[in-house]
């Protein structure tokens, strides 16, 4: 999971994550004296496994120490491994052209950004996409030696392409479903272009808690998780309460994962902008995440 430096606040309506720096970040940035940071690529992945009820999504609490989104819950995703484009990878599924073409990038980020989304998933929750054949994957990964190389692979000592080929295993691009792609704010010190991928667990393995950066994880239904949210009770960043509402139609993994072609990734970037003597914060075509921050109130809130 991205990480950053911010205190945290939760409004009075709804779980929404929304640090008390944030007005005097805005007004900064209204008045030209904040300069934008370049986005850093990042990926997600909402992972999913069949219930009797439907659905349920893996998620992590971030600890309330992290930087970025401290007490915010969120699905398994990091930045991208600049070493994930160089690297010739073992791949199986649909080509890094294809995935350039689905993801509006060349084939080369693509492929990190597919590799991102693999990877990080198995850092944090354990779960690998990848088998020795284009239609097997692994059915175990808990043992010493894979623990080892989970460790290396967080501690960048090991690539991802090193790690694949180490075990002769093929990374599956046709389990992974492009979902979303949202842009942190221009105001926030610590930026991520992040694309949103959905799965489905794979049989004979099993999520954990391998994040150092997470104190809590859980399976919950989408609609479990956005009724939580409605109600104040999980802290959520705009983006993944708008995910999670985005899967609560689908009755399986795989109703979701055939939905995800179809599934716009035109990228969500928050706007900030004087209107009647206020800053109004608003995501296009959220209008739920919408704040109003009044001017000449330097340390105020919305």
């Amino acid at each position: 999971m991205p990480n950053g430096q911010h205190g945290q606040q939760q409004p009075p309506a709804g779980g929404q994550w929304y640090p008390p720096e944030w007005p005097d970040r805005i007004r900064a940035l209204a008045d030209g004296s904040l300069v934008p940071v370049p986005p850093r690529r990042a990926a997600t992945v909402m992972l999913l496994r069949d219930t009797p009820a439907g659905p349920a999504v893996h998620m992590l609490r971030r600890r309330a120490s992290m930087a970025f989104a401290g007490g915010a819950y969120a699905y398994p995703g990091g930045g991208v491994d600049p070493r994930d484009e160089e690297h010739q990878v073992g791949w199986a599924g649909p080509s890094q052209q294809d995935w350039a073409a689905r993801l509006g990038t060349d084939a080369r980020t693509a492929q990190a950004i597919v590799c991102g989304a693999v990877r990080e998933t198995f850092e944090e929750a354990g779960v690998l996409l990848a088998g020795e054949t284009p239609d097997t994957v692994v059915g175990d990964t808990t043992g010493d030696d894979w623990e080892a190389d989970r460790q290396a692979l967080v501690a960048r000592e090991l690539s991802f392409a090193e790690f694949l080929d180490r075990r002769g295993l093929r990374l599956r691009s046709d389990l992974l479903g492009a979902w979303a792609r949202w842009i942190t704010p221009e105001f926030e010190p610590r930026r991520y272009d992040t694309w949103f991928f959905v799965a489905a667990l794979p049989e004979g393995q099993r999520t954990r808690n391998a994040s150092t950066e997470a104190d809590r994880t859980v399976w919950i239904r989408p609609a479990d998780a956005a009724a939580g949210y409605d109600k104040g009770e999980l802290l959520m960043m705009p983006p993944t309460i708008s995910t999670l509402r985005s899967l609560e139609p689908y009755g399986s993994a795989v109703d979701a994962l055939s939905a995800a072609a179809a599934q716009d990734l035109t990228p969500v970037l928050a706007e900030a902008v004087l209107e009647d003597g206020e800053v109004v914060l608003s995501w296009p075509g959220h209008d739920e995440f919408t704040k109003r921050v009044r001017l000449g109130r330097p340390g105020g809130t919305a």
